[in-house]
């Protein structure tokens, strides 16, 4: 089964909802597989400038889902998604 990382940015608008009570509901479905809050870094590259580092993205969920929609499902409850902030599923490539 696919895993996705679910990027959660800094442009929430609304109260932040409960995250223990979010995080208890994702563990109890088996999918959830870790994640954190992310703090300040920088971007590196071996020659010329590199691109900026986002400073937007404050945090990541690593779930299990069947596929995208799946994923997207598991947003419901997330914090940043019920406060009116973006959140971005991206799928994590298996090598097989």
């Amino acid at each position: 089964m696919p895993d996705y990382l679910i990027l959660m940015h800094s442009d929430a608008t609304g109260p932040e909802l409960d995250w223990p009570g979010y995080l208890v509901k994702l563990t109890a479905t088996g999918r959830f597989k870790g994640g954190s809050a992310i703090g300040d870094g920088a971007t590196f590259r071996r020659s010329g400038a590199p691109l900026p580092a986002s400073d937007t993205i404050v945090g990541f969920i690593c779930v299990e889902a069947d596929d995208l929609t799946a994923a997207e499902a598991m947003l419901l409850g997330n914090p940043v998604f019920e406060a009116g902030g973006t959140c971005e599923i991206r799928l994590l490539p298996k090598d097989e």
